[in-house]
């Protein structure tokens, strides 16, 4: 098979792509931009995949019968738009992957929020149950990866906004929409509406024998469900709705502290309390892993032996230390302005919230009231903190420029009284002072250690 398959970025994404375009016949061709990680470059080398790195030969990419962006590539690049103009399909990895998963069964999750923790917590309760389940997608190995080199029966992918904008049959068995909250609006032109119809996406392909979970008090979700004018599509798939508002006749609700969870003539019922997970947001997070897995026909014994002995994700609401009284928190997973607002939300103790970083659109107003009601200073951890300035100056009296997790969290520290926790929840990204939101976590954590 004579056909040139081009794969744009080198990074987790492309080289599990090409792995896979390689295994299939494709001639494979890797055009990064920017200069490959060694270990990607050695799996391209010892596959026998060609590559470039530092540039993009537009003669020979525009040769392609079909392009793989990676995520990370915004449509506006030069190369992006020459490809679109040629007309050559362009596809995302978990589109890829799909094609070439065979019978195997797909539970995707995306949201603006939870959708990691939601992802890990639905593979624990598979694995705890017996099923021969990968993780994959946006945490753990690339799908298209997994799908050439380790084939599974399940596969439990966490997909992004980015990663939708480019699929054309993907189609997972269950799909869960955790939330849509304002995020990355710097990739969709700052048009809401556009981030909300890729979110939307997950279900686009969606048959009557598959399942659609999402949460019923997630305002724009409710907007935008059923709307085919808005979304483009009619949804097909049978709807399984989560809610701690009202009680519902399908999906999970909360109420008196138990979550019932009804699919069909399943039924499972559960205290919260016993949940691993902690906090109101966490709770959605468990009903929609917990609806997946009983649409699955795991048993209920196993799914709730699941969510009670489930480890809580590092970078997530970690706990770090008490130090002289004052509890340190990670929380750098928070990229943006409603997640940090969970996390403040599950507060209830005085805080020293840290925050900042590359912002994406943000609308701080949405945390003002619990940042009145809680906060007794906050700490800039970023290069630009105009807008956090302008959000909270006239609200807390302590508002500090840091320039590093170090002097961030010996700010923090200073103005914590003991009894007080220091949460870092920057509701930005972190590529203007780190690597990526684990460098910035980790880096906290050793500061904290350091005191």
């Amino acid at each position: 098979m004579d056909k040139l398959f081009v794969i744009l970025g080198g990074g987790e994404s492309g080289v599990g792509a090409a792995l896979l375009a390689k295994k299939q016949g494709y001639d494979v061709f890797v055009s990064d931009g920017s200069s490959l990680k060694n270990e990607y470059r050695t799996e391209l080398q010892e596959a026998g995949i060609a590559f470039e790195e530092g540039m993009h030969t537009e003669e020979k990419i525009l040769q392609a019968v079909e392009v793989m962006k990676s995520p990370g590539i915004p449509e506006k690049a030069p190369i992006v738009k020459m490809i679109r103009a040629k007309g050559i399909p362009v596809i995302s990895e978990v589109e890829l992957a799909y094609r070439y998963k065979g019978k195997s069964r797909i539970i995707a999750i995306t949201g603006s929020n939870g959708k990691t923790t939601t992802t890990a917590l639905t593979w624990h309760i598979c694995r705890e149950a017996g099923l021969d389940a990968a993780l994959v997608g946006n945490i753990g190995d690339s799908f298209a990866k997994q799908v050439a080199l380790d084939p599974r029966p399940l596969y439990v992918v966490e997909v992004s906004s980015f990663q939708l904008d480019d699929i054309v049959t993907f189609r997972p068995d269950v799909a869960i929409l955790t939330n849509i909250t304002e995020d990355h609006l710097d990739r969709y032109e700052y048009q809401f509406e556009n981030y909300i119809r890729s979110k939307f996406r997950i279900t686009m392909n969606q048959q009557a024998d598959d399942c659609f979970i999402y949460c019923a008090d997630d305002e724009t979700t409710m907007n935008y469900l059923n709307r085919p004018d808005k979304i483009g599509f009619n949804i097909h798939a049978n709807q399984l709705p989560i809610s701690m508002k009202k009680e519902l006749p399908n999906g999970a609700f909360i109420k008196d502290g138990d979550m019932y969870v009804r699919t069909g003539q399943d039924f499972t019922s559960m205290s919260v309390f016993d949940f691993a997970l902690k906090g109101k947001h966490n709770h959605y997070n468990t009903m929609a892993a917990c609806v997946a897995a009983t649409t699955l026909d795991i048993r209920k014994e196993k799914i709730r032996d699941a969510v009670q002995n489930f480890q809580a994700l590092e970078h997530r609401m970690e706990h770090v230390a008490t130090v002289r009284g004052v509890e340190f928190i990670n929380d750098s997973k928070a990229t943006n302005v409603n997640s940090t607002w969970y996390a403040l939300e599950s507060m209830t103790k005085p805080t020293v919230l840290v925050l900042g970083g590359v912002d994406k659109g943000n609308d701080y107003s949405l945390l003002a009231d619990l940042v009145k009601e809680k906060v007794r200073a906050i700490i800039c951890l970023g290069k630009d903190n105009q807008k956090i300035h302008e959000a909270f100056d006239g609200i807390v009296s302590n508002v500090v420029d840091t320039a590093g997790a170090l002097e961030a969290v010996q700010a923090a520290f200073h103005y914590a009284s003991k009894g007080d926790v220091v949460l870092l929840s920057p509701a930005c990204a972190s590529f203007d002072l780190f690597k990526n939101y684990e460098d910035r976590g980790n880096q906290f954590k050793k500061a904290v250690r350091e005191l």
